[in-house]
């Protein structure tokens, strides 16, 4: 595969962006309306992101000619379909599969999962593939080590989280394994892992966090995902924190159906604690978000994953004391988990993520992906989802694929 320059590379002509202040996001992040669903307020949209807003004024202030705002000459060569076809993320079976959804509906990234042929990366097929599009293409995979090591047959594999902390390594050996992993995600087409769990739990080892969570610990399970997701952003590929606000000490699993957490009280005292740390300075990193019921949070039946109250905490930091976040928000999948897919078909489910204010939606198939695009470009039509988030969305995605550097 020919060698081009890394995400992390590409970020570091002035790409990394920088905290918003909680007060200046506050007006991008969502509402509360007048009517609910299921408990929860439904989100009135924004009309853009204040960020890309004041850097305007400032700049005029100071030269009286007002810039464009960040990613405006990108976003204008683009159709409503090819915005929204960046923001999804959807798994394949293998190369033909990815070459169709790719060429026919120009998405923003594939998946590989554990169905996946692996001769999409073995052969080089995956790098080409993703670049054949005109903004290229995220190839993402789960590679957290242990039993969720989808590219142990290639030959990459890493101990569990949980063995990490046990075994007494050093912050500095994490970093290192994880950049010897990375760059071998990386001479494979790899460019984003969803990886380091930062739950924090107690859980047995065979659980659905499990041995996957480092530690009971938040700031052990901080030290130890810090030090994992710089050594990926040093091997130029972008991790993912997950599985906000805290999978770690669920009620149950949420591939198998609903699952609340402790109240947001408890959780801002131990689940939260690594975000409220590692979001400070998050570099090029990413944040999945979790289908997770949280009383005092999200409504009685809404997961956080569709939760506007949830993820606008992620963007704010308030209600937990973190830092604004400004990077790209991730849902969970959203066809192949039953805390979502039992309430929704996989077209709702994209559109719910989208209105709560996640910019991605991730899901396992390719089947439905023309069908989800019909039904959000006639969300954004009816005025359901706002098109000017919709590009605010784009544009964090298009930052983290190098196509944009402000």
């Amino acid at each position: 595969m020919r060698k081009t320059p890394s995400y992390s590379s590409r970020r570091a002509a002035g790409r990394r962006r920088a905290v918003v202040p909680a007060l200046a996001l506050a007006t991008c992040v969502t509402v509360v309306a007048a009517c609910t669903t299921h408990g929860e307020p439904v989100a009135a949209e924004p009309s853009g992101t204040t960020a890309t807003s004041s850097t305007t004024t400032s700049a005029a202030g100071n030269s009286g000619v007002v810039p464009p705002p960040c990613g405006a000459p990108e976003l204008a060569k683009m159709s409503l379909r090819q915005k929204l076809a960046q923001r999804l993320v959807v798994g394949v079976t293998g190369s033909a599969d990815a070459r169709q959804v790719i060429k026919t509906e120009k998405i923003g990234g594939i998946f590989i999962g554990s169905w996946t042929d692996m001769s999409i990366l073995s052969s080089g097929d995956a790098a080409t593939i993703a670049k054949s599009s005109s903004i290229p293409a995220m190839v993402t995979v789960d590679q957290e080590g242990g039993r969720v090591s989808r590219l142990k047959s290639l030959g990459i594999d890493l101990p569990s989280a949980r063995s990490v902390a046990a075994s007494g390594a050093s912050a500095r050996q994490v970093r290192a394994q994880a950049k010897a992993a990375g760059e071998k995600m990386a001479k494979l087409g790899i460019t984003v892992d969803f990886a380091p769990v930062v739950d924090v739990s107690d859980e047995s080892d065979d659980e659905v966090i499990g041995d996957r969570s480092y530690s009971n610990d938040p700031a052990v399970v901080t030290e130890y995902a810090g030090a994992f997701a710089r050594g990926l952003q040093d091997a130029g590929i972008m991790p993912v924190y997950k599985h906000f606000p805290g999978h770690g000490h669920g009620s149950g699993d949420s591939h198998t159906g609903v699952v609340k957490t402790p109240p947001l009280s408890e959780l801002v005292e131990s689940d939260l604690v690594p975000y409220r740390t590692l979001l400070r300075d998050p570099g090029d990193a990413g944040v999945m978000v979790g289908h997770l019921i949280v009383p005092g949070l999200t409504g009685p039946e809404t997961p956080a994953s569709i939760s506007p109250k949830a993820i606008g905490m992620l963007r704010t930091g308030k209600g937990y004391d973190g830092p604004a976040f400004d990077g790209v928000v991730f849902s969970d999948d959203l066809s192949g988990m039953k805390a979502i897919s039992d309430k929704y078909p996989i077209d709702r489910a994209v559109l719910k993520a989208f209105q709560a204010g996640s910019d991605i939606g991730l899901w396992l198939s390719t089947d439905k992906v023309s069908a989800v695009l019909d039904t959000l470009e006639a969300a954004v039509k009816s005025g359901k989802l706002n098109a000017a988030r919709v590009d605010d969305s784009v544009v964090r995605i298009l930052r983290a694929k190098g196509v944009v550097h402000c």
